[in-house]
């Protein structure tokens, strides 16, 4: 397929996209379709279109452009002018708000880039994320009446019954179809990625399961999908430790339940994905939060729900520049974790005499330093490339204990945010730098 005909391909799907939400629009006024059920449809068109992206392109690089252009059209669609009235109302026309369609056409593009051409990682989460969540929604939205809290809006036991039956059997035909295991793996694998989807798409909030649920699966998938059974059964086990741990911790902790079931998803994947001592600092981040929280609180509405998106966000985003680039960027993802957990740490040692809050913040420092420390010594030589990063990892928290310490007025707002990006700067410019500096040399 020609250059010119790619091009015109996906300029065409844009097209379609846009009469697919004129169609809705058009039932919508004529038969009187609820605002949910448009979202679901142009949703469960989209993800159907999605899904044949790896075989209607021959070349990578134009589904990437109608990504692209994908997500200027929604933004567009966002301005008030189209948002109420007109097509955009076949995505906002519901009574919250939610970055839906934003980080759905965001999630298609990053899961075909990190699936890197393999049909299962890519089939199964878009189709998950297509099929099981419309049905659970609409399913939840005719016959819930079990409801349970999400942020400032509800969901149901029976919507999430529907989601975990439907991603059972996705997941089971996925693998029958897309690999090569065995029976009783195929059995483990699906049942660990309906539990593991059902509790992510129930605890997201402002349609951020639309990136956390397939990027979740993708990543999940791509590590374990040769796992032993017995790999897969301690696994499971420490699924239902973390779930009963924050059962019990959460209220202790101050946290709402909404918040534990958030913490334990975030904890899950995080050492379902990674070797263990690489998860220490993005757990730290976490209690961290939990303590400052209590310590010296914010002003920000759903805060605990705003560290799990940030840490999920720089997450997902060291390892895709990491993908991109070819150079492993997990030293440079815990020196942001632990950025985050030392401004966190300083804001809530404000409220401490003096003495006891210089002492604190030194101790802190030390603890993350020498934490940090131990972490890149139990990682291979491929992950350490780029070692020794003691000069950056001391000026990321000189940098945020200098910024944290004198202008504390500015983290009453959009705290984890503001930390999140102070713990960015660094490690990403000397990334960039790192990188370039050993690719000439190579």
């Amino acid at each position: 397929m020609s250059v010119p005909v790619q091009i015109a391909l996906a300029f065409g799907s844009v097209g379609g996209l846009l009469g697919l939400m004129v169609i809705v629009r058009h039932l919508a006024k004529t038969i009187g379709l609820g605002a949910e059920v448009q979202r679901k449809l142009v949703h469960v068109g989209t993800g159907l279109f999605a899904l044949i992206l790896p075989w209607l392109f021959p070349d990578r690089w134009p589904v990437y452009m109608l990504i692209g252009i994908t997500l200027i059209v929604l933004l567009l669609l966002r301005l008030p002018r189209f948002s109420k009235a007109g097509l955009g109302a076949t995505l906002h026309g519901v009574d919250r708000k939610s970055y839906g369609d934003i980080l759905l056409a965001l999630s298609i593009g990053v899961s075909f880039f990190l699936a890197q051409g393999d049909a299962l990682l890519y089939v199964l989460p878009i189709a998950v994320l297509t099929l099981a969540d419309a049905a659970a929604a609409l399913a939840g939205t005719a016959y819930g009446t079990r409801l349970y809290r999400v942020e400032e809006s509800h969901k149901s036991v029976e919507g999430s019954v529907v989601f975990f039956v439907v991603t059972l059997l996705i997941a089971v035909v996925s693998l029958m179809l897309l690999s090569n295991l065995p029976v009783l793996n195929i059995l483990a694998l699906a049942l660990m990625v309906a539990a593991f989807g059902t509790l992510v798409e129930a605890q997201s909030w402002r349609g951020f399961d639309n990136l956390f649920l397939p990027l979740g699966l993708l990543v999940f998938l791509a590590v374990h999908i040769d796992s032993s059974l017995i790999q897969l059964a301690s696994l499971a086990a420490v699924f239902l430790v973390s779930i009963i741990s924050f059962r019990l911790l959460g209220p202790r902790l101050g946290l709402s339940p909404h918040t534990a079931r958030v913490y334990v998803v975030v904890v899950f994947l995080l050492l379902a994905v990674t070797a263990i001592q690489n998860a220490v600092l993005p757990v730290l981040v976490l209690v961290t939060h939990a303590w400052c929280r209590t310590s010296n609180p914010c002003n920000d509405k759903f805060p605990d729900l705003d560290i799990v998106a940030s840490l999920a966000l720089f997450s997902f985003g060291w390892l895709i520049l990491g993908n991109v680039t070819g150079w492993n960027a997990i030293s440079f993802y815990g020196i942001s974790a632990m950025g985050v957990t030392m401004g966190l740490s300083v804001i809530a040692l404000a409220p401490s005499p003096p003495l006891v809050r210089a002492l604190g913040i030194a101790g802190v420092a030390t603890a993350l330093y020498a934490t940090r420390q131990e972490v890149i010594s139990a990682n291979p030589a491929t992950s350490n490339w780029a070692e020794p990063l003691a000069g950056v990892a001391v000026l990321v928290l000189a940098l945020i204990i200098a910024v944290t310490v004198l202008l504390p007025q500015k983290f009453h707002h959009d705290r984890v945010a503001k930390l999140t990006l102070l713990s960015l700067i660094v490690p990403l410019g000397y990334y960039l730098y790192s990188m370039s500096l050993s690719g000439i040399s190579s």
